[in-house]
Formats: structure tokens, C-alpha cells, sequence
């Protein structure tokens, strides 16, 4: 067409001349489409679709006007730290990054204003519910912790950011936390309510495996004929083995020359 424009200059020139303007009113449908991006598409304030599909393509040539690129590569997002107070009222401090991408681009562009600030607000803002949800210590057992369900907790958070970016056309595909602490202003006390509990732990475990040495030692001198205790006898080599077992020392070893009765 262009060039019949050119030839019809030399004919017949208003002709040549409408021919060329419709050309250079033609070129302007051509749109290319880089890998893994998209072009959305407005006809005189209408959406009329959106090209996805790399490589030269042809449009309606008045939708020039208005096309919106749009990237639909995997995009990260590493939020600040900020301070929240936990389920039991503790305040914390937690970060996360988020690995999301547009998979909408026509709800990306007209269904919120700044899809990229849109998620970095609602980010935050999940990251914040997700805090004040769950306590940050496992202090019953049968609850579920920040510190001690990772796997339970990053599910959640990401159920729930899901939840508020569907508007937005944009899919979250990883969420993970990058720093999850106490606060400064108590982190000092929580760090040796965390050493006791700790102790009391390893007591119970010290206890336990104590006991059962008492029991396995008792039976076995029972079903010998090495000894025969009574039950004044069992019960001082029972607080012996406890201390010698439990004790964070080393026992110091005493000879005794007499008996139990004297």
C-alpha cells in the first residue's frame, strides 16, 4: 500500500496522497511483543483485549492511543521489618519476601491503581495479620507458634496474601519470612525465659532417662543372685543413682567402711 502511494504521487497526486496517509495510519497497528510481557488494549476508552503472545502483531490502528505494556516475569518483594505485637501481646519484629507475578493484565491495570504499591501495601498488611494471629513462642504445646510451625504459618500467610492480590490478577508463588525476632525492648528477657525453659527441659529429660536406669539396675539385681537388697538398701542406692544421675557435676566418690545400720 505504501508504495502504491508512492507511485500515485506521480499520477494522480491527491490520490497518492490519501494512499500514504491510510499507510502511515497502518503502520501504526503493528505492535511487538517481548517474551513474557503482554499488551493491553483500549478501543476509545473500551478494553478490547490483551496480546501475550511474543512477536510482531497487527491491531486496530486507532487502539495506539492507549496500549499499556505490562511484564509478566516473577517479581520479588523483601518487605521492611516492622513491629507488631503477637497473639499473646508480645511485640515483634517480622520481615518476609514475597515471589509473585501478573497473570491478569486487563485486572493489573483497571481493577486497582498501582498494582505494584498494591502489593507491597498488602503485603505488609498480611505480614501484619499474619503476626497478631499466632504467638511467637510455643509455650503450649498444642498451639501453633511464628518460631515453631514455619511450615503451618508460611501456608497461611500466603492463603492469605493470595486472597487479597486475586483482585489485582497477580499470583503469588512463594512467600517466605526473612527475619523474625523479639522486640529490642524485650528481647533480653524473653532470651532467658527461653535459657529457663530450656533447663527445665533438659531436667525433665535427665529425670527421666534416671529413673529408668534406677528401674533397669533394681530389676536386674533382683533377678541375680549377686545381692539381696531390702527395701531400706534399694531405697539409699536409689537416691544415690538419682544424684549421681541428675546431678550437673561429677559425683565425688566416697568409701564407706561401716554399714547402713551403724
Amino acid at each position: 500500500m505504501l508504495a502504491a502511494g508512492v507511485v500515485l504521487l506521480f499520477v494522480a497526486l491527491p490520490a497518492g496522497v490519501v494512499v500514504l496517509v491510510l499507510a502511515a495510519f497502518g503502520l501504526k497497528g503493528f505492535v511487538f511483543v517481548q517474551p513474557n510481557s503482554s499488551r493491553a488494549l483500549i478501543l476509545f476508552g473500551r478494553y478490547t483485549g490483551t496480546v501475550t503472545a511474543p512477536g510482531p502483531w497487527w491491531v486496530n490502528p486507532f487502539t495506539t492511543f492507549w496500549r499499556v505494556t505490562v511484564s509478566l516475569r516473577v517479581r520479588n518483594f523483601q518487605s521492611e521489618r516492622i513491629k507488631v505485637n503477637d497473639a499473646s501481646g508480645n511485640p515483634i519484629e517480622i520481615a518476609a519476601v514475597v515471589v509473585w507475578r501478573v497473570t491478569d493484565t486487563a485486572k493489573a491495570i483497571f481493577d486497582v491503581d498501582d498494582f505494584e504499591r498494591y502489593v507491597v501495601v498488602q503485603s505488609e498488611t498480611a505480614l501484619r495479620q499474619l503476626a497478631s494471629t499466632y504467638p511467637y513462642d510455643d509455650y503450649d504445646a498444642a498451639a501453633v507458634s511464628l518460631r515453631g510451625n514455619a511450615g503451618e504459618v508460611l501456608e497461611s500467610l500466603h492463603a492469605e496474601l493470595q486472597a487479597r492480590l486475586q483482585t489485582a490478577g497477580i499470583e503469588v508463588l512463594e512467600t517466605r519470612l526473612t527475619h523474625l525476632a523479639y522486640a529490642a525492648e524485650i528481647a533480653e528477657v524473653m532470651l532467658r525465659r527461653q535459657q529457663a525453659e530450656a533447663i527445665l527441659a533438659a531436667r525433665r529429660t535427665m529425670v527421666a532417662g534416671a529413673v529408668g536406669i534406677v528401674q533397669m539396675a533394681l530389676a536386674q539385681l533382683a533377678d541375680s543372685d549377686l545381692v539381696e537388697l531390702d527395701p531400706e538398701r534399694k531405697a539409699a542406692m536409689v537416691s544415690n543413682l538419682m544424684v549421681v544421675l541428675s546431678g550437673d557435676h561429677a559425683p565425688m566418690p566416697v568409701l564407706n567402711t561401716g554399714t547402713l545400720y551403724t
